[in-house]
Protein backbone atom coordinates (compact mmCIF):
# COMPACT_ATOMS: atom_id res chain seq x y z
CA UNK A 1 0.00 0.00 0.00
CA UNK A 2 1.78 3.37 -0.91
CA UNK A 3 2.19 5.55 1.61
CA UNK A 4 -0.53 8.37 2.64
CA UNK A 5 -0.50 12.00 1.33
CA UNK A 6 -1.46 14.89 3.50
CA UNK A 7 -5.20 16.59 2.48
CA UNK A 8 -5.87 20.18 2.11
CA UNK A 9 -9.94 21.12 2.68
CA UNK A 10 -10.95 24.27 1.19
CA UNK A 11 -13.57 25.60 3.96
CA UNK A 12 -12.83 29.15 3.28
CA UNK A 13 -15.63 30.30 0.78
CA UNK A 14 -18.03 32.71 1.52
CA UNK A 15 -20.64 30.75 -0.14
CA UNK A 16 -22.48 33.14 -1.75
CA UNK A 17 -24.54 31.05 -4.59
CA UNK A 18 -26.27 29.27 -1.32
CA UNK A 19 -28.24 33.05 -0.77
CA UNK A 20 -30.15 32.68 2.57
CA UNK A 21 -28.63 29.29 3.71
CA UNK A 22 -25.06 30.47 3.99
CA UNK A 23 -26.27 33.76 6.09
CA UNK A 24 -25.52 32.37 9.86
CA UNK A 25 -23.90 29.30 8.95
CA UNK A 26 -20.99 29.04 6.48
CA UNK A 27 -21.09 26.11 3.59
CA UNK A 28 -19.41 23.26 4.98
CA UNK A 29 -21.85 22.69 7.74
CA UNK A 30 -24.60 22.70 5.25
CA UNK A 31 -25.94 19.27 5.67
CA UNK A 32 -27.08 16.91 2.72
CA UNK A 33 -29.61 14.51 3.70
CA UNK A 34 -28.24 15.14 7.58
CA UNK A 35 -24.95 15.17 7.31
CA UNK A 36 -22.92 18.57 6.58
CA UNK A 37 -20.95 18.41 3.95
CA UNK A 38 -17.80 18.75 5.37
CA UNK A 39 -18.02 15.58 7.60
CA UNK A 40 -19.04 13.86 4.14
CA UNK A 41 -15.76 15.40 3.20
CA UNK A 42 -13.60 13.36 5.81
CA UNK A 43 -15.55 9.86 5.33
CA UNK A 44 -13.88 10.20 2.24
CA UNK A 45 -10.19 11.08 3.58
CA UNK A 46 -10.57 8.66 6.17
CA UNK A 47 -11.33 5.76 3.99
CA UNK A 48 -8.40 6.85 1.85
CA UNK A 49 -5.68 7.09 4.71
CA UNK A 50 -5.35 10.54 4.08
CA UNK A 51 -2.93 12.29 7.15
CA UNK A 52 -2.66 14.78 8.00
CA UNK A 53 -5.72 16.35 7.29
CA UNK A 54 -5.90 20.62 7.45
CA UNK A 55 -9.12 22.55 7.07
CA UNK A 56 -8.54 26.50 6.26
CA UNK A 57 -11.53 28.57 7.42
CA UNK A 58 -12.23 32.01 6.91
CA UNK A 59 -16.31 33.01 6.76
CA UNK A 60 -17.51 32.08 10.15
CA UNK A 61 -14.73 30.38 10.57
CA UNK A 62 -14.94 29.82 14.69
CA UNK A 63 -18.08 27.63 13.79
CA UNK A 64 -15.73 25.10 11.71
CA UNK A 65 -13.59 24.72 14.09
CA UNK A 66 -15.69 24.29 17.18
CA UNK A 67 -17.70 21.89 14.41
CA UNK A 68 -13.84 20.02 13.88
CA UNK A 69 -12.86 20.36 17.28
CA UNK A 70 -11.69 16.27 18.48
CA UNK A 71 -11.59 15.62 14.91
CA UNK A 72 -7.92 15.83 14.83
CA UNK A 73 -8.30 17.81 11.72
CA UNK A 74 -5.98 20.76 11.80
CA UNK A 75 -7.19 24.30 11.30
CA UNK A 76 -5.53 27.03 9.04
CA UNK A 77 -7.31 30.29 10.20
CA UNK A 78 -7.70 32.79 7.11
CA UNK A 79 -9.52 35.38 9.35
CA UNK A 80 -7.63 38.27 7.99
CA UNK A 81 -7.83 38.08 4.40
CA UNK A 82 -9.54 35.64 1.88
CA UNK A 83 -6.41 33.78 -0.11
CA UNK A 84 -8.04 31.58 -2.64
CA UNK A 85 -6.87 28.58 -3.53
CA UNK A 86 -3.06 28.75 -4.11
CA UNK A 87 -2.89 31.68 -1.44
CA UNK A 88 -4.79 29.60 1.12
CA UNK A 89 -2.74 26.59 0.13
CA UNK A 90 0.73 27.97 0.41
CA UNK A 91 -0.03 29.28 4.02
CA UNK A 92 -1.00 25.84 5.34
CA UNK A 93 2.33 24.79 4.09
CA UNK A 94 3.48 23.99 7.18
CA UNK A 95 0.58 21.98 8.37
CA UNK A 96 0.79 19.51 5.04
CA UNK A 97 4.53 17.99 5.11
CA UNK A 98 5.95 16.38 1.97
CA UNK A 99 6.30 17.07 -1.91
CA UNK A 100 2.82 16.61 -2.31
CA UNK A 101 -0.57 17.43 -1.12
CA UNK A 102 -4.38 16.34 -1.95
CA UNK A 103 -7.08 18.90 -2.18
CA UNK A 104 -10.38 18.38 -1.98
CA UNK A 105 -13.19 20.82 -1.90
CA UNK A 106 -16.20 20.09 0.09
CA UNK A 107 -19.33 21.64 -1.81
CA UNK A 108 -19.95 18.48 -3.71
CA UNK A 109 -21.14 14.48 -2.91
CA UNK A 110 -19.58 11.66 -4.67
CA UNK A 111 -21.34 8.56 -5.56
CA UNK A 112 -18.94 5.77 -6.56
CA UNK A 113 -15.39 5.18 -5.71
CA UNK A 114 -13.73 7.09 -3.26
CA UNK A 115 -12.12 9.76 -5.39
CA UNK A 116 -9.14 10.34 -2.86
CA UNK A 117 -8.20 6.92 -3.33
CA UNK A 118 -8.61 6.70 -6.87
CA UNK A 119 -6.06 9.89 -7.54
CA UNK A 120 -3.64 8.05 -4.71
CA UNK A 121 -3.39 5.05 -6.52
CA UNK A 122 -3.01 6.65 -10.31
CA UNK A 123 -0.68 9.26 -8.83
CA UNK A 124 2.90 9.40 -10.69
CA UNK A 125 4.85 11.97 -9.90
CA UNK A 126 8.05 10.81 -12.04
CA UNK A 127 5.58 12.20 -15.30
CA UNK A 128 3.14 15.04 -13.04
CA UNK A 129 3.28 18.04 -11.50
CA UNK A 130 -0.74 17.67 -10.70
CA UNK A 131 -3.66 15.27 -10.95
CA UNK A 132 -7.00 16.68 -11.76
CA UNK A 133 -10.42 14.77 -10.99
CA UNK A 134 -12.15 15.41 -14.06
CA UNK A 135 -15.65 14.74 -15.41
CA UNK A 136 -16.94 14.83 -19.12
CA UNK A 137 -18.86 18.29 -18.71
CA UNK A 138 -22.03 16.61 -20.12
CA UNK A 139 -22.39 14.44 -16.80
CA UNK A 140 -22.10 16.47 -14.26
CA UNK A 141 -24.60 17.37 -11.92
CA UNK A 142 -25.65 20.70 -9.66
CA UNK A 143 -24.62 22.62 -12.34
CA UNK A 144 -24.05 23.70 -16.27
CA UNK A 145 -20.67 25.27 -16.80
CA UNK A 146 -18.36 25.34 -19.60
CA UNK A 147 -15.65 22.49 -19.74
CA UNK A 148 -12.39 23.55 -17.89
CA UNK A 149 -10.01 20.83 -19.81
CA UNK A 150 -9.56 18.99 -22.74
CA UNK A 151 -8.36 15.59 -21.92
CA UNK A 152 -5.59 13.89 -24.12
CA UNK A 153 -5.10 10.34 -25.06
CA UNK A 154 -1.89 10.40 -22.86
CA UNK A 155 -3.91 11.67 -19.72
CA UNK A 156 -2.48 15.08 -20.01
CA UNK A 157 -4.62 18.06 -19.97
CA UNK A 158 -4.80 21.41 -21.89
CA UNK A 159 -7.46 24.61 -20.99
CA UNK A 160 -10.69 23.94 -22.73
CA UNK A 161 -10.95 27.29 -24.79
CA UNK A 162 -14.52 26.62 -26.02
CA UNK A 163 -14.28 23.45 -26.71
CA UNK A 164 -16.23 20.56 -25.11
CA UNK A 165 -13.89 18.62 -22.59
CA UNK A 166 -13.70 18.37 -18.79
CA UNK A 167 -15.04 19.74 -15.91
CA UNK A 168 -12.30 19.76 -12.75
CA UNK A 169 -14.21 18.16 -9.88
CA UNK A 170 -12.78 19.63 -6.81
CA UNK A 171 -10.03 17.09 -6.10
CA UNK A 172 -6.20 16.38 -7.02
CA UNK A 173 -2.96 15.61 -6.54
CA UNK A 174 -0.32 18.97 -6.44
CA UNK A 175 3.03 19.00 -6.03
CA UNK A 176 3.93 21.69 -3.55
CA UNK A 177 7.37 23.26 -4.63
CA UNK A 178 5.41 25.35 -7.26
CA UNK A 179 3.00 26.47 -4.89
CA UNK A 180 5.63 27.39 -2.31
CA UNK A 181 7.78 28.88 -4.53
CA UNK A 182 5.21 31.81 -6.31
CA UNK A 183 6.00 35.20 -4.74
CA UNK A 184 2.39 37.01 -3.79
CA UNK A 185 0.67 35.54 -0.82
CA UNK A 186 -3.38 35.63 -2.89
CA UNK A 187 -3.48 33.55 -5.97
CA UNK A 188 -5.38 31.07 -7.58
CA UNK A 189 -4.58 27.38 -8.13
CA UNK A 190 -5.78 28.38 -11.85
CA UNK A 191 -2.18 30.25 -12.25
CA UNK A 192 -0.25 27.24 -10.90
CA UNK A 193 -1.81 24.76 -13.19
CA UNK A 194 -0.96 26.98 -16.42
CA UNK A 195 2.60 26.29 -15.65
CA UNK A 196 2.25 22.74 -15.41
CA UNK A 197 0.11 22.57 -18.39
CA UNK A 198 2.57 24.37 -20.49
CA UNK A 199 5.69 22.10 -18.90
CA UNK A 200 3.44 19.23 -19.93
CA UNK A 201 3.01 18.08 -16.72
CA UNK A 202 -0.33 18.48 -15.46
CA UNK A 203 -2.76 15.17 -15.77
CA UNK A 204 -6.43 14.65 -15.73
CA UNK A 205 -8.30 10.96 -14.27
CA UNK A 206 -11.90 11.06 -15.01
CA UNK A 207 -14.27 9.78 -12.51
CA UNK A 208 -16.28 7.14 -13.48
CA UNK A 209 -18.94 7.86 -10.68
CA UNK A 210 -21.47 10.20 -9.86
CA UNK A 211 -20.80 13.40 -8.76
CA UNK A 212 -22.89 16.50 -8.01
CA UNK A 213 -21.89 20.24 -7.18
CA UNK A 214 -23.18 21.70 -4.38
CA UNK A 215 -22.87 25.75 -4.44
CA UNK A 216 -26.64 26.43 -4.86
CA UNK A 217 -29.67 25.12 -3.16
CA UNK A 218 -30.50 24.21 -6.65
CA UNK A 219 -27.57 21.90 -6.78
CA UNK A 220 -28.62 20.74 -2.52
CA UNK A 221 -31.75 20.07 -3.84
CA UNK A 222 -30.18 17.68 -6.91
CA UNK A 223 -27.29 16.31 -4.24
CA UNK A 224 -30.16 14.79 -2.23
CA UNK A 225 -31.84 13.38 -5.01
CA UNK A 226 -28.18 11.41 -6.40
CA UNK A 227 -27.37 10.32 -3.43
CA UNK A 228 -31.36 9.10 -2.21
CA UNK A 229 -31.66 7.40 -5.53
Amino acid sequence: MRDPLPLMIFAAGFGTRMRALTAARPKPLIPVLGRPLIDRALDLAREAGCAPVVANTHYLGQMIAEHLSGTGVLISDEAGEILETGGGLKKALPLLPGPAVMTLNPDAVWRGPNPLALLRAAWDPERMDALLLVQDAARVKGRSAKADFVLAPDGRIERAAGRGGVLYLGAQVVKTAPVADRPEQVFSLNTVWDGMIAAGRAHGLSYEGDWCDVGSPEGLTEAEAMLGA
